[in-house]
């Protein structure tokens, strides 16, 4: 497959409800989508980078830039056998992984379009659904709070995620626990806690929780790993896994019982397979981590949880959680098991609405033939 041409459009959605964590309020999404043409197919994928260095150090104004001047340069022209070509074709530039995720994921969507398989069948998935559940911010007061976590699971949502900081979070995580004593209840510290908080996070060992997600720093893994000798609960690691070497590192130290994998932060699907193929022979659990994606990104997060070591649920809620209409066709919940179905059509199973599309851009930039 010769890759002829690259489109990039930069698209902002706003967010039906603010999202408040230890990185600040959200209240819309950002994010580059990439268009590869060839053969008479186009793929997409979404960079799901935002507007500031908060959660990584990728911004849409630096992914664009890379995506532009360097990443499509490298690839623009060239015939590929495999979309897993991508990752060694793109290797030279270090780091900006989300930008070479939003790239590499396109040419998997157009690989299976030309070949008429879908990425989970390409990638070997084995779930047609796959269990989701429902991330939720801080809120103001507890009631508040509960008040959202009610809604969702009123929708048939089994998993509840409350983002936590420093100083806010036992009360509003034991209130919840207190309402719904069975539930699979994790909390999300993004960050914002250090070695010496230990005795405030090993209060939460008392609320049953199926793990603490990423406490410690983005970049950190030996104390994550002294953390986790002290606490009861797993810890997940998120910002800590950027690429599969990161995993290793993790399950060689013992720095966490959990990984969540999202495609944009490791780079695409390819190294996002290999961190898979890792941790199952490892025996260590995985789910899918969200980043407000469109129907693009969250079509392909679907396809990569059909894999056999996504055990626990991810991340990837219906469109109406995050917006009153998208650029694809909406998701939907199936409230009797609270999973996603995994789209079946080639590549990612999804077409972009382009006239929904040209609503939400901010920019535009065409490359090639």
């Amino acid at each position: 497959m010769k890759i002829e041409r690259v489109e990039l459009h930069h698209v902002a959605m706003t967010l039906v409800h603010p999202f408040r964590t230890s990185f600040g309020t959200q209240t819309e999404h950002p994010c580059v989508l990439v268009s590869v043409h060839g053969g008479g197919h186009t793929g997409w994928g979404e960079c799901v980078v935002g507007l500031g260095p908060f959660y990584s150090a990728e911004t849409i104004m630096s992914a664009w830039m890379v995506l532009k001047d360097y990443l499509i340069p490298m690839v623009l022209g060239r015939e590929l056998d495999h979309p897993s070509e991508m990752a060694a074709l793109t290797e030279r530039v270090r780091g900006n992984e989300m930008a070479k995720a939003g790239l590499e994921n396109a040419v998997w969507d157009l690989f299976g379009r030309a070949q008429g398989r879908s990425v989970r069948e390409m990638i070997g998935g084995v779930r047609e659904r796959v269990p989701v559940g429902v991330s939720i911010g801080m809120e103001a007061t507890a009631a508040e709070l509960l008040a959202r976590v009610e809604m969702f699971v009123g929708q048939g949502y089994r998993r509840i995620k409350i983002k936590i900081k420093r100083g806010t979070d036992y009360e509003p995580l034991a209130a919840v626990r207190a309402k719904y004593p069975s539930m699979m209840l994790m909390a999300d510290a993004n960050s914002d806690y250090r070695l010496e908080d230990a005795e405030a996070l090993k209060r939460l060992d008392d609320l049953n929780l199926l793990m603490i997600e990423q406490p410690l720093s983005d970049h950190d893994i030996i104390d994550h790993a002294k953390l986790q000798a002290e606490l009861a609960t797993p810890i997940c690691l998120d910002e800590s896994i950027h690429h599969p070497d990161d995993a290793r590192h993790a399950i060689e130290l013992r720095a966490c019982g959990v990984i969540n994998i999202k495609i944009g932060r490791v780079g695409g699907m390819t190294s996002a397979l290999a961190i898979h193929d890792m941790t199952r022979r490892a025996g260590i659990p995985v789910w899918c981590g969200g980043m407000f994606e469109t129907g693009v990104g969250r079509a392909m997060n679907l396809a990569m949880a059909s894999l056999p070591n996504f055990t626990l649920p991810g991340d990837i809620s219906a469109t109406d959680k995050y917006f009153r209409e998208d650029i694809t066709r909406p998701f939907f919940l199936n409230r009797e098991d609270s999973t996603m179905t995994v789209p079946d059509g080639p590549g990612v199973g999804v077409e972009v609405e382009m006239e929904g599309l040209r609503k939400y851009r901010r920019q535009h930039y065409v490359t090639g033939v």
